[in-house]
Order: C-alpha cells, then structure tokens, then sequence
C-alpha cells in the first residue's frame, strides 16, 4: 500500500510540474515580496533602423531590493530576431524573476502590459520584412528623419492603464499559449549590452525602489551607453586594431634584436648574420631609383656642355690680336737716344760746380 501511494505522489507531482512547467524556465530569483507598479513613461525614439524595443522592468539585488532597468532600444543578436520581454510570476507563495531572451518569433511574458507594442500577449510594434524590420509607428516613436520603412496599424492598439507588473494570484491571470511554448525552446540568451546595461542600473542608487519610491527618475533611454550588440563584420575598427598589434610588436622585436647585437661578440653576431638579412633590399632599394634619376637629367647636363664652345670660339681672335699689339708697345722701350741727355744733365751738375 505504501509503495501505491508512492506511486500516487509521484503522478500528482509530474502533473503539477507539467501544468507549470513553462513558468519555471529561467527563474533566477524567487522572494516574497511583490514587485512595484510598473511606472508610467513616455518612449523615445528609435535612433537606428533595425533596432528593437526593450521595455523597462524591475530587478531585484539581495541586499538593496528591487531596482528599475530603463526600457532601451537595443540591435538584436542578428536580423529576423523578436525580443521577449522579462517578468515576474508568483507561483507556490513566491515571485521568480524569468529573464527576457531572443528568438524567432516573441514569447510568453506573464501577459504583463508593458506598453509600447507590448500589450500581453506577441508583439504590435513591427515585424521583419525581407531582412529589413518595419516599424508601426501607431505604436511605436521613431526618428523620421532616419527610419522610413514604417507602417500605420491601429486596429492592434490597446488602451489599458493596468501597470501589474507580476503574473499569478493578485496580479495577471494570462496563461502561455501552444505558440508562447514553442518560443521558448527556441531561445537565445541576451546580448551582452543588455548585460551591461542592467549592471549599470543595478549600480545606480536612484533606480532602487526604496530611493526613489517606485518611480524612477529614468524610466526610458534612447539606446545604451556601449553597444556591443554588432558583430566583428560590422565593426572593422576592431578587427583593423587586433591586426595592427603584431605588427606593432615585430617593430618592437627588431629594435630589440639590434641592440642584442650591438652588445654581442663578433662570432655571435655572424652567426645571427641571417637574421639581418631582411634590411638589405631595402638599403639597396633606394640606389636603384638614383640612377633612373640620373640617366634622366643627362639631357640637361648636355646643354651646358655647348655654351663652353660658344664662349671658347668667340675669344679666340681676341687672344690672337692681343699679342700682335704688345710687340709694337715694346719697341718704343727702346730709348738708347735718351742717354745723350743724361749725359748732358751731368754736364750741368759740372757746370755748376765750375761757377
């Protein structure tokens, strides 16, 4: 009998289980104290096309409580992907925390109105077209000025002030559909900047409910402070600066090598010989454009050489006139006659004497 009512257990058990089964995928946090109200906020605008709207929610530190994470818009893991929002469900006299995550289509949420496309139950605020994501701008604030794939849908509008923020008894009575089960198995874990940016909330002291009294003071931000949501193809500065670091390091290498060398013996520096062998062309590089160099301006050097001749020719007939004329100079030189009047100037000296 016993071992009947064992069996009995077990069966009430895995029914159980299996009714709740989808509410404890993910739980991360289970306490006893019911989240806040979900503040009221007005949404910004899309900043970039492509990206999707992440609603705000509360999160929950063990020692300072719950704490508010700004609703953002944020770039999906890759094209074709829907974000399904966080909640809060209280289930066997406690409230777990399900973390939001990525896939194909959008999830369950505990049927919370989040608002901005988010009213329960999928989402109102677009959908993929070809590769490209289009914007109900019924819904969901975009920047014209750079998004214009946007269409106009009202019929999907709900308007319904219910700021719950948790599923379960005294809260939301939504219950997750066949489609809101698929989705999750199909699951992708969230992006790294939605990491961060929940880190960043949970390190601001006005986003914790005993602050600032369920009404954050930021409810809503544009887009996150550091998006690293993009993939490496992407963003080529990073990929172009994890190239450029060995080359920075080779540099560096040479430059070491060459003073090893400078403080070594002779026979160790020939037996490193091949090792410098990677300078050389580049040192006999540069003499090989010198004489292209030169070999062009020969014709110029050829133009002075006949102004020489010119100048050589015309002075010719000068150096032969100069010296017919010298000869003609140099015979009145000759002044033999002249003596004569030394003579008679002495002749006077005499005569003076003679007086």
């Amino acid at each position: 009998m016993k071992a009947i009512g064992k069996i009995v257990v077990l069966l009430l058990v895995i029914c159980m289980v299996q009714q709740n089964t989808f509410a404890q995928v993910s739980v991360g946090i289970s306490i006893r104290i019911a989240p806040p109200a979900l503040p009221i906020y007005t949404q910004p605008e899309c900043p970039v096309d492509g990206y999707m709207w992440q609603p705000g929610y509360w999160a929950y530190d063990n020692i300072d409580g719950y704490y508010w994470v700004p609703g953002m818009w944020v770039a999906p893991p890759r094209p074709g992907l829907y974000w399904t929002p966080a909640y809060w469900a209280y289930v066997g006299g406690l409230y777990g925390f399900h973390s939001g995550y990525w896939g194909p289509r959008v999830g369950y949420y505990g049927g919370i109105n989040y608002g901005c496309g988010y009213y329960g139950n999928g989402y109102s605020g677009g959908r993929w077209d070809n590769g490209r994501f289009r914007y109900n701008t019924a819904v969901v604030r975009v920047n014209r000025t750079v998004i214009h794939n946007t269409y106009i849908d009202r019929s999907v509008v709900r308007n319904n002030n219910n700021r719950i923020s948790f599923n379960g008894p005294g809260g939301v009575t939504a219950k997750p559909r066949a489609q809101d089960r698929l989705a999750a198995r199909e699951r992708i874990q969230p992006t790294s900047s939605q990491i961060s940016h929940q880190t960043a909330a949970r390190k601001d002291r006005n986003s914790f409910a005993k602050v600032n009294n369920g009404r954050p003071a930021t409810p809503a931000i544009s887009r996150p402070s550091v998006d690293n949501n993009r993939t490496p193809a992407s963003r080529p500065g990073a990929v172009n600066h994890q190239q450029a670091r060995p080359q920075r390091n080779t540099a560096q290498g040479q430059v070491q090598q060459q003073r090893e060398v400078q403080h070594q013996n002779p026979a160790q520096r020939e037996q490193r010989a091949p090792q410098q062998a990677r300078p050389v062309p580049q040192q006999q590089a540069r003499p090989q454009v010198q004489p292209e160099r030169q070999q062009q301006r020969v014709p110029q050097q050829q133009r002075p050489m006949q102004q020489p001749q010119r100048q050589q020719q015309r002075p010719a007939p000068q150096q032969q006139a100069r010296p017919q004329a010298q000869p003609q100079r140099q015979q009145p030189q000759q002044r033999a006659p002249q003596q004569p009047r030394q003579q008679g100037g002495e002749r006077r000296e005499g005569g003076g004497e003679r007086h």
